[in-house]
């Protein structure tokens, strides 16, 4: 795992300025490379810039940015190719011998120069971002991996192309950017992250997963950039695999899943440093954990985080099942203190705005988890590939039943729900939980009433799902803030029914902005590698060819993927509604955080920075105080952009 960054100019500078610039960018991400760093420029204008974080192949040989063995390539390298064994021998078989060490890297540049770009990565199992230089052609590359795991910002700033790992990396240019996306920034107080391709920067945006973009010496000088072409399409498996669903008895396919999930955490296993996992106690990290035990000689590492408040809490049910698998386990509970204490570095660690705040705890998590090891494998992805979130369960059934329904009467009855305090709610639903089966339980029962009241008066199943990933309505609090109707977010594309077209829209906008972007983040500020099993491209594609009644059957989530773990832990340590991974902030606000945050959220400091309309603000704030509303998300999507501004504020950022 490492950091990558550079520029291309059509103006050469000194060699001595380029060097001092590339070494300025990399510096920026020292987090995610600790072990060495490179910088490599020529006489076309082009620098790249590498930090490194030493996982396979400890040797210099690894040191990048890395000449191919002609000369002809230079690649600044971020991430994992866990077949590059295979991909060395099938080389060899070709008759390519010049090898200097053992790198993955290595082998990429390689087949590159065996194959070219888009063949090489029809090949890759892996997670990555790249920038390639070809000195033949003088051509820029930049490619993505299929899930997107690793990060890649690029863009246009004042006749320079720049791009990197992070847009910290981009910020440390003297062309570095200066203008705020007010679309952007509206599109972050209503999902809490910046969608891609947009980013919080004008003329910046990130590469879309599954893409790679050609920079040619015209493209340089006319400041003109191609679209990203496609090598690989979620949607398109998506549609693929609805039209071709794969057929077989039950027990043949919890042996095909439980196989291939076995195969791909054993070359995620591959490492040369000390390995471990993320454990929640929830289904996917405990698969993940459980099939990392059965391939390892000697007790897998495992870390979870826990709070003091019960219904964040899921310490316990990690430990459990810890202890049945036979992990060495470690856990860590989280304080109010060590929120205060680490809240103020989280626009640093994030360098651009973001607000899920499940990434506290991640953070937390990924601290812990590297003082004993260097990588972490998570289960991230198990929920978009197996119907795991609660919308999947409800949502279908809750539109066929309000469509039936005057529009006027849902707009009244949305209105009921939003009247009872959501704090009631909960306690009330908490009291009778222990009254109802287990898979009848809800946790934080008022918000998520709420927050499918606000989807009550939806024109359409599409508008419902809008409504229940969207806290703000943006054009309500965002100054500014217009629209565009060719640049409508998120894209809302046909397939399948209600509920597989949800899982789609997941995985190409939530699962790799937000859950991914959170956890890259989060651990390289650890100078910690993640690895997500769950999205090999096989194990995608193999989902996505399941029959839905796989996937939920009977009321249950996760269906297949539960009858590989009953193989491996008892049901009843796992069978629980499902919690998510988040903390108390809701409480914190009215609590120990209450006097940053009304700081950040002061109305004469909103009118005078002119971002947000700060009444509208003071009014959920003052709700959020009395209790009349939990309203953490929404106060938390503008903190988190408040605390960014703040912290950036010597950049003289300007409203576009």
């Amino acid at each position: 795992m490492c950091g990558i960054a550079g520029f291309w100019q059509a103006k050469p500078q000194s060699e001595a300025t380029t060097r001092h610039i590339g070494l300025s960018m990399a510096k920026a991400l020292e987090h995610r490379g600790p072990d060495d760093f490179g910088v490599w420029s020529d006489e076309a204008g082009i620098c790249l810039a590498h930090r490194r974080l030493s996982i396979i192949d400890l040797s210099p040989h690894g040191h990048q940015p890395m000449l191919s063995a002609s000369g002809r390539f230079v690649i600044a390298f971020n991430g994992e190719i866990y077949n590059f064994r295979s991909i060395r021998t099938e080389l060899e078989q070709r008759g390519y011998l010049t090898w200097r060490g053992h790198s993955d890297t290595e082998v990429l540049l390689a087949a590159i120069e065996t194959w070219g770009v888009a063949e090489t990565l029809s090949k890759l199992v892996g997670m990555f971002a790249f920038a390639l230089w070809d000195r033949v052609d003088r051509s820029l590359t930049l490619g993505r991996d299929r899930a997107g795991e690793k990060p890649l910002y690029y863009g246009w700033q004042h006749g320079q192309f720049l791009f990197g790992s992070e847009i910290g990396a981009l910020r440390q240019h003297p062309a570095c950017p200066a203008e705020i996306d007010i679309e952007a920034l509206g599109l972050l107080t209503r999902f809490a992250y910046v969608p891609a391709p947009y980013s919080i920067y004008k003329g910046i945006a990130k590469l879309p997963p599954g893409t790679y973009l050609c920079l040619s010496a015209k493209d340089l000088s006319g400041h003109v950039t191609s679209n990203p072409k496609p090598y690989w399409s979620w949607m398109d498996i998506a549609h693929q695999g609805i039209s071709n669903p794969t057929r077989g008895d039950p027990e043949q396919m919890v042996d095909a899943l439980e196989r291939l999930l076995k195969d791909v955490i054993n070359r995620q296993m591959l490492a040369d440093v000390p390995l471990g996992a993320f454990l929640s106690g929830g289904v996917d990290s405990s698969v993940i954990v459980a099939l990392m035990q059965t391939q390892s000689d000697r007790p897998v590492k495992t870390f979870t985080i826990g709070f003091n408040e019960a219904e964040y809490n899921e310490a316990e049910h990690a430990r459990a099942v810890a202890k049945h698998l036979g992990t060495e386990h470690i856990d860590l509970y989280v304080t109010d203190k060590d929120a205060l204490d680490l809240i103020p570095s989280l626009p640093q660690i994030y360098t651009e705005p973001f607000a899920d705040s499940s990434q506290l705890p991640t953070v937390l998590v990924s601290r812990l988890a590297r003082q004993h090891v260097t990588v972490s494998l998570s289960g991230d992805g198990g929920d978009e590939l197996f119907a795991g979130y609660n919308r999947y369960l409800t949502a279908e059934r809750l539109w066929q039943t309000l469509d039936k329904w005057p529009r006027s009467i849902r707009s009244f009855g949305s209105s009921l729900v939003k009247s009872v305090p959501p704090d009631f709610l909960t306690t009330l639903s908490t009291r009778l939980n222990s009254l109802l089966p287990r898979n009848m339980r809800f946790t934080a029962l008022g918000d998520k009433a709420h927050k499918f009241a606000a989807g009550m008066a939806a024109r359409s199943d599409h508008e419902l799902y809008d409504q229940v990933v969207s806290f703000w309505a943006p054009e309500a609090l965002v100054k500014h803030y217009r629209k565009s109707s060719d640049r409508a977010w998120p894209p809302h594309n046909s397939i399948g029914d209600f509920t597989q077209w949800m899982m789609a829209q997941d995985s190409v906008t939530y699962l790799p902005d937000d859950i991914l972007a959170k956890v890259d983040r989060a651990a390289m500020s650890a100078s910690l590698e993640t690895r997500v099993p769950f999205l090999d491209h096989r194990v995608i594609e193999f989902a996505w060819h399941l029959p839905m009644q796989y996937k939920i059957r009977d009321g249950v989530s996760k269906w297949l993927l539960r009858q590989v773990l009953y193989r491996h832990v008892p049901k009843n340590l796992i069978e629980r509604p499902k919690m998510g991974f988040g903390a108390p902030i809701d409480r914190w606000l009215r609590g120990p955080l209450k006097e940053w945050a009304a700081d950040l959220l002061e109305p004469g400091r909103l009118r005078k920075e002119g971002y947000f309309d700060a009444d509208l603000v003071e009014k959920i704030w003052l709700e959020h105080q009395s209790g009349r509303r939990n309203a953490q998300h929404h106060l938390w999507n503008v903190l988190m952009f408040q605390a960014w501004l703040d912290t950036h504020a010597e950049r003289n950022l300007k409203v576009a």
